[in-house]
C-alpha cells in the first residue's frame, strides 16, 4: 500500500522475515514447533499440578500460574507470527495492533512479576524451611499472585493510555508482531513522553524485580554456604536451579530490548532478540522445571500406571 507524507496511516504492515525469503520454511517450522511444544509443555504441566495432590503447594501454585501465563503469552504472539509468514499482504489495522501490543505487554509485565515472587518464595523455602509452610500460606499466595496480574493491568494500562502517536506516510514495522518501541518509532509526533512512560515502567517491572531476584538469591546463597551437608546444598541448589536458569533467559534479554537507548538500537537485531523472552522462554518454563524435580517425574509415573 503506498502512501504519501500527508496520508494518515490506519494499516500497519510487519516484513517480519519478509526480508529473508530464503529462511521463510525454517523460520516457519521452528515457529510452530516451538508454539506447540509450548502448549502441549504447559498444558500438561497445569493438568500435573491439578491431578496430584502431592503437588498442591505453593511452589507449584507458582508453577501453574506461570504454565497459564505462558499459555496466553505464546498465543498473542506465535499464532500471528505464523499466518503472516507466508502472506503477501501482512497488514494489521490500528486497533488490531494496539490491541494485540496490549495483551502482550500485560502477559510480559506479569511473568517479570510472578519470577520474582517465586524468588520469594525460594527464600522463604531455603532459609527458613520449618516455617515455610506458615509462611506461604495459601491466601499469601494468592495475594502474590493476584498482585502480580493485577498490577501488570494497570501498568500496561498506564503505558497504552499515555499513547498519542500521529502515523503519517511510514507504515513498516520491522518485526514480527506489533511491539511498542517499533510502533512508536513510526510516529511522526513528538514520542519523548512516550519513551519516558516506557522507561519508568521498564524500571518497575524489569529493574526492581530482577534487583529483588539477586538480593533473593544472594540470601539464599548465604543460607546455602551455612548448610553442613552436601546432600543439603545440593537439594538447595537443585530446588532454586531452575527459577535462576529461566530469569536469566527472561529478564537479561528483556532488559537488553527496554533499558537500552533507543538510538543504539537495530530493528532486525531486537525483533530476533525477542524470540527468547516471547517465544523460547514459554516453551523451556515446563522443560526446566520438570526434568529435574523429582515430584513432577513421580505425578508423571502417577498418570502413566494410571492409564496403562
Amino acid at each position: 500500500m503506498a502512501m504519501d507524507n500527508v496520508t494518515a496511516v490506519f494499516q500497519f504492515l510487519l516484513i517480519g522475515i519478509s526480508n529473508y525469503p530464503q529462511w521463510k520454511d525454517m523460520f516457519f517450522t521452528l515457529v510452530l514447533t516451538i508454539y506447540l511444544s509450548t502448549l502441549l509443555g504447559n498444558r500438561f504441566m497445569i493438568f500435573l499440578i491439578h491431578f496430584d495432590p502431592n503437588l498442591h503447594t505453593p511452589m507449584y501454585f507458582f508453577l501453574s500460574n506461570l504454565s497459564f501465563l505462558d499459555l496466553c503469552y505464546g498465543t498473542a504472539s506465535m499464532p500471528q507470527a505464523l499466518v503472516h509468514c507466508f502472506s503477501t499482504h501482512p497488514y494489521l489495522s490500528y486497533p488490531q495492533c494496539l490491541t494485540q501490543m496490549s495483551v502482550s505487554l500485560t502477559l510480559a509485565t506479569a511473568e517479570c512479576l510472578l519470577l520474582a515472587a517465586m524468588a520469594y518464595d525460594c527464600v522463604v523455602a531455603v532459609n527458613n524451611p520449618l516455617r515455610y509452610s506458615v509462611v506461604m500460606n495459601g491466601p499469601v499466595c494468592v495475594c502474590l499472585a493476584a498482585t502480580s496480574w493485577g498490577t501488570s493491568l494497570v501498568l500496561t494500562a498506564m503505558l497504552i493510555l499515555s499513547l498519542r502517536p500521529h502515523f503519517y506516510g511510514a507504515n513498516v514495522i520491522n518485526h514480527f508482531v506489533c511491539e511498542i518501541l517499533s510502533l512508536i518509532k513510526l510516529a511522526c509526533s513528538d514520542i519523548s513522553f512516550n519513551e519516558l512512560m516506557i522507561l519508568i515502567t521498564s524500571v518497575f517491572t524489569l529493574l526492581l524485580p530482577f534487583g529483588f531476584v539477586l538480593l533473593s538469591y544472594i540470601r539464599i546463597a548465604m543460607a546455602v554456604i551455612r548448610i553442613r551437608s552436601a546432600q543439603g546444598r545440593l537439594k538447595a541448589f537443585t530446588t532454586c536451579g531452575s527459577h535462576l536458569t529461566m530469569v536469566t533467559i527472561f529478564y537479561g534479554t528483556a532488559i537488553s530490548m527496554y533499558m537500552k537507548p533507543q538510538s543504539n538500537s537495530s530493528p532486525a537485531q531486537d525483533k530476533f532478540i525477542s524470540v527468547f523472552y516471547g517465544a523460547l522462554t514459554p516453551m523451556l518454563n515446563p522443560l526446566i522445571y520438570n526434568l529435574r524435580n523429582k515430584d513432577v517425574k513421580g505425578a508423571i509415573r502417577k498418570v502413566m500406571l494410571k492409564r496403562t
